[in-house]
């Protein structure tokens, strides 16, 4: 199969090139590149296959594709998530007052990206963005593009190490104010081996009172033959393995934390725009956590 990436008339405007293997990225960001290996297909841009987007290859397109055909709701369920993260940053930005937003797991710029949404509401809005992805690295000019009140930058770290991360983003946020900790749809990156309720310990811990984590999780216990199908085809097909959770194991990583109604539900039930929305499929469980 070829390793060219997608074209269609229909998708938004290119961004920048993809780096080539070895060679400096095309973007504004610190930390170590890692290799773009196109023929192995990586979440990020599998991620950006199912919504739609143009920054995907060819082992992508059919990891993506065997995952729709193990459970066919995985393209409502992203979509889900990328709407659920619109609310979360719209509520927290506007009625919760919050400023500042570190960012985890960024994936490949797509609509109403968290410093599009949060600078809508607060034009100096602070925004860091973290992820480990070549390509989303390349795309780190965009995610920098802001308001001339706000500030965004971006980090290429590994989530599994959150020490670095704190103290670069420090260089950003200000950790003596609230923040919002952006953990959308992530988690499920990290095994259990890889102590995944310590990580977001870690985060909280620095972040002050008054703070929120907001966090998505794809669900096994929704749909769970589906999803259990669907886990299985992702591990055999792209270089990074995943572990999707029951509602009472996300929960936990909540622990500590005043939830913000209507607590830890699917993400579609999340303070919906409508019934419609609300009724979508998705097999994502949803919250927001404050930090009293």
């Amino acid at each position: 199969m070829d390793a060219e990436p997608r074209k269609d008339t229909l998708m938004p405007k290119p961004g920048p090139a993809a780096p080539e293997p070895g060679s400096p990225a095309n973007g504004q960001a610190d930390g170590a590149q890692s290799p773009l290996d196109t023929g192995v297909a990586h979440i990020a841009r599998v991620y950006d296959y199912w919504l739609g987007g143009k920054d995907n290859y060819a082992a992508d397109r059919a990891a993506g594709d065997a995952v729709i055909q193990a459970y066919p709701g995985v393209i409502t369920t992203v979509r889900a998530n990328r709407a659920l993260l619109t609310r979360m940053v719209r509520y927290l930005a506007d009625e919760a007052g919050i400023r500042q937003f570190l960012d985890l797991g960024t994936g490949i710029p797509a609509a109403s990206n968290t410093h599009e949404v949060a600078q809508s509401v607060i034009p100096g809005a602070r925004v860091v963005y973290v992820d480990n992805d070549p390509i989303v690295l390349a795309h780190a000019r965009a995610l920098l593009t802001s308001g001339p009140a706000g500030i965004t930058s971006y980090l290429d770290a590994d989530l599994r190490d959150p020490r670095p991360i704190l103290e670069q983003a420090a260089d950003t946020l200000d950790f003596s104010q609230p923040m919002a900790v952006m953990l959308m749809g992530v988690m499920h990156l990290i095994s259990d081996a890889d102590d995944p309720l310590g990580i977001v310990t870690s985060l909280m811990s620095a972040a002050p009172e008054g703070s929120y984590l907001a966090l998505s999780h794809p669900a096994a216990d929704i749909d769970a033959d589906a999803m259990a199908n669907a886990q299985q085809r992702q591990n055999q097909m792209q270089a990074e393995q995943v572990t999707f959770r029951r509602r009472d194991e996300v929960a936990r990583f909540f622990d500590g934390l005043e939830m913000v109604e209507p607590g830890l539900v699917r993400a579609p039930e999340w303070r919906p725009a409508g019934q419609a929305e609300a009724q979508t499929t998705a097999a994502l469980w949803g919250g927001l956590g404050r930090k009293a």
